[in-house]
């Protein structure tokens, strides 16, 4: 089957227009998928319930998450039934196998004083902290993941009317406001930081990236975990801060103000309401912690 492994992920692409990460880790776990079905010696014909359980079992053997087992489950799935399309699988008893329940994990957030110690951290008097404040200030004051603010374009913001275009997953693009600390952040950047990165670019070329590395070219993902990675100890927080911290604390000090849920799930750019619900679990655990810290007969 690992034939047919091309057409299938030329249908993510062009017909699915799924994202890059999203067709990689697919990929990678159908090639192990693959990889079980040599080892145990199973033939195309032998791809059923009972083999799909299997690899599920050695999944459990070796360790891994229950999400990591979902989303793996969830690849083979999708491969299965392109080959059954392409009409090169005829039974599809393999669609009855349940995917793993994902345990619920809380998201990590950050209290508003935590963050605004982050947000102090970055020297504003050089081209490269100026950069970073409009970094830490754009992941927290537009709620970005780290793939879509190193992906922005100049075209893709608007500063008079305070709002970015973001392409998230599947490239599907949206709206998205951002706060006062943010825009005037973003404008600081590209007056008196981004002109000075440029002009380091040894190709001489500005293909419109926002957010320029010090060669003056495109920001990387890495990059920007590593650099919150280090304000975040230079604040004196340790190294547990990321990018998605910050996501995390801009949904949940929406939601504890006050925000409709909606709305938040519009913004954070969440395909499901139930994972946007995720926050209002964190908001009322805060409130419970709040009540057991101060009401006198807690």
């Amino acid at each position: 089957m690992d034939i047919y492994l091309d057409g299938f992920i030329d249908y993510l692409q062009n017909e699915k227009n799924a994202a890059i990460l999203t067709v990689n880790s697919y990929k990678k776990d159908i090639q192990q998928f693959l990889g079980f079905m040599v080892h145990a010696n199973l033939s195309q014909s032998q791809v059923d319930y009972r083999c799909l359980r299997r690899f599920l079992a050695m999944l459990k053997e070796h360790g891994y998450a229950r999400s990591s087992v979902a989303r793996k489950l969830a690849a083979v799935r999708s491969f299965l039934r392109f080959l059954k399309r392409e009409g090169l699988l005829t039974a599809n008893t393999w669609e009855i196998v349940s995917t793993p329940k994902k345990e619920k994990k809380l998201p990590q957030f950050l209290y508003v004083d935590e963050v605004d110690l982050l947000l102090q951290t970055p020297l504003h008097s050089t081209p490269l902290g100026c950069r970073d404040n409009a970094i830490l200030e754009l992941l927290y004051g537009a709620g970005v993941r780290v793939k879509e603010l190193v992906d922005l374009n100049l075209s893709a913001v608007n500063l008079d009317e305070g709002v970015i275009l973001v392409r998230g997953k599947g490239r599907k693009e949206r709206i998205v406001p951002m706060g006062g600390y943010a825009k005037q952040a973003l404008a600081v950047y590209l007056n008196k930081s981004r002109p000075t990165l440029l002009a380091k670019n040894k190709k001489r070329t500005d293909d419109g990236a926002f957010f320029l590395n010090r060669f003056g070219e495109r920001l990387s993902d890495r990059s920007v975990r590593r650099l919150v990675g280090d304000y975040s100890r230079k604040s004196g927080q340790g190294s547990g801060i990321s990018p998605h911290v910050l996501r995390h604390s801009f949904a949940t000090h929406l939601l504890n103000g006050g925000a409709d849920l909606r709305a938040v799930q519009e913004m954070l750019g969440h395909a499901s309401l139930s994972t946007t619900q995720l926050y209002t679990h964190v908001t009322k655990d805060e409130l419970k912690k709040t009540y057991l810290r101060t009401h006198p007969r807690a």
